[in-house]
């Protein structure tokens, strides 16, 4: 039984192989929050509520953070063109 956990996480995680770069950082915060939030949920006496509040905010960190990525990517992208235009 000690290994069912590892064996959903690890199928989990090599189902992300044909998402693209937004759903796996969803998918990722959705996950890290959950195991965050049962944690914090155990230890203050409700798993189940902690479990659905840490995947709730790990899923808004997720998007949040894939947004900063994208608008660093489009950053770069005009900073690299504005160079190639200027010479």
């Amino acid at each position: 039984m000690k290994f069912v956990f590892p064996i959903l996480v690890v199928a989990t995680l090599s189902g992300c192989a044909g998402m693209s770069d937004t759903e796996q950082r969803a998918v990722s915060g959705t996950a890290i929050g959950a195991a965050g939030g049962a944690a914090i949920g155990a230890i203050a006496g409700n798993t189940g509520l902690g479990l659905a509040i840490g995947a709730g905010a790990g899923l808004v960190g997720g998007l949040v953070v894939d947004k900063v990525e994208k608008d660093k990517e489009a950053a770069y992208q005009r900073g690299y063109a504005a160079g190639q235009t200027s010479n």
